[in-house]
């Protein structure tokens, strides 16, 4: 069913998810103090809100076995919104500890992905989640949901609209602040983002919504572009486009935070980010990779920044 066209915000908010969902993946280990002074160089250009690691196993994700170190050094910063993926009550446990501000519990809409990400069923993690949402009564500390595969699986196909309004549901009675819609194969076109909001609108309406798109296929922007058309006001994104996910054949990186923060201000869209900022902090996350990352702003630069006419060879003939 169509989506009548609204207003696009005239605020977005954006949270970086580089130096959780972009290194998890990545060959090269960061150290900690490396992690910080990318987070640095994001809070100068105006980042505010964080998904600043998870508190899986450190055998499972040895990039990310610092954690607790991460937060504890970051927590103290004034502004800042510091969330963490969490995959089970011990997960929870220790988050809490450490001082994050929310909480982010993952699922995946499709059994099969579910099963290669946590080795569970869709139902034993939102049962276990149950308890999570005891753990983070009275605490201060938000829950929020993220449904991973929300736009496709790459071992099942098409995902049906109502899974992921089932699960919805399900974070919504939990108490959730926040949704996440995640596209984890890059598989989200603009027709099945205008299907999924407005499934979800009709499902929850009091639960707002977060887009999280991977430019795996070359569309993420496009997806943003329906987003905003649809007055979504909430995306991630992570620097220099790092990201992907191991149990996801083919996925690639997230949509680059300096490529989102060039289309929102060219759009008259405010962010509170600075281009170039993040521009500088995207050629930082290159050099601690040890390699170019795909996003594009930051290799060309804005519309504006011009070149210097003497110094491009003239055309002979």
């Amino acid at each position: 069913m169509p989506v009548a066209p609204e207003v696009p915000p005239r605020r977005v908010h954006v949270t970086e998810v580089g130096l959780r969902d972009g290194l998890q993946n990545e060959p090269v280990v960061l150290a900690t103090e490396q992690k910080l002074a990318l987070a640095r160089a994001l809070i100068a250009a105006g980042v505010r809100e964080f998904e600043v690691t998870s508190f899986v196993s450190p055998r499972a994700v040895p990039a990310l076995a610092d954690a607790a170190e991460l937060v504890a050094a970051l927590r103290d910063t004034p502004g800042l919104h510091l969330s963490a993926l969490v995959p089970n009550p011990r997960g929870a446990e220790r988050a809490l500890a450490a001082g994050v501000d929310s909480v982010v519990l993952f699922v995946s809409a499709s059994e099969s992905h579910n099963a290669k990400n946590v080795n569970r069923s869709v139902e034993a993690s939102l049962a276990g989640f149950e308890r999570v949402a005891r753990l983070l009564e009275g605490s201060g500390v938000a829950l929020r949901g993220a449904i991973a595969t929300a736009f496709g699986c790459p071992f099942e196909g098409n995902v049906p609209v109502q899974a992921v309004g089932g699960i919805a549901r399900r974070f919504a009675e939990l108490g959730a602040t926040h949704l996440s819609l995640g596209d984890t194969t890059g598989m989200a076109t603009p027709p099945l983002v205008a299907e999924r909001v407005h499934h979800l609108r009709g499902a929850v309406p009091d639960l707002p919504l977060t887009l999280h798109f991977h430019n795996t296929r070359g569309i993420g922007l496009a997806n943003v572009m329906q987003g905003l058309a649809l007055g979504v006001e909430r995306y991630e994104s992570s620097i220099g486009g790092l990201g992907g996910c191991p149990f996801a054949p083919g996925a690639s990186g997230n949509i680059a935070s300096e490529d989102l923060a060039y289309l929102l201000e060219e759009m008259g869209i405010d962010t509170g980010l600075e281009l170039d900022g993040l521009i500088g902090a995207a050629r930082l996350a290159g050099e601690l990779m040890g390699r170019p990352l795909p996003a594009q702003v930051s290799r060309a630069g804005p519309r504006l920044a011009l070149a210097e006419c003497a110094a491009v060879p003239t055309a002979r003939g």
